[in-house]
């Protein structure tokens, strides 16, 4: 169980800081708005794998190019973690496009779209 809060103690940190450098020390252009959403570590700490969402854009696809511009940083990246991270290691750095926040917001519009219709189906029934 120790183990588990560890990793979990260091992906935390990992987004935290990761999203403050890639907006203040990354001034690529291609880079767009980066989000971090989440980052999972691997049990031995070798790895972690950085999940982020691009403003903008709707899918990996799209986000290819700041993902291209992220991960040819991820050792200037995982450098700057390294010096603040006073643990033996920084794990290697991989990113990958996280589609869940646009997912959640396409069901949402679903649900929201289906509401609408119900209501203007019976607009007698005030939803008793």
């Amino acid at each position: 169980m120790k183990e588990f809060s560890r990793t979990a103690r260091i992906a935390d940190f990992l987004k935290r800081e990761l999203g403050s450098f890639i907006q203040k020390e990354l001034r690529d252009p291609r880079l767009g708005m980066v989000s971090v959403i989440d980052a999972e570590v691997s049990r031995d700490m070798s790895h972690a794998k950085i999940y982020v969402t691009v403003m903008g854009k709707d899918s990996a696809e799209e986000a290819k190019e700041s993902l291209d511009v992220l991960n040819k940083a991820a050792g200037f990246l995982r450098s700057q973690v390294a010096k603040i991270n006073n643990a033996r290691t920084t794990p290697q750095l991989r990113f990958y496009y996280d589609s869940s926040i646009n997912r959640g917001q396409h069901i949402s519009k679903l649900i929201q779209d289906a509401v609408a219709s119900d209501r203007s189906r019976y607009p007698e029934d005030d939803g008793e």
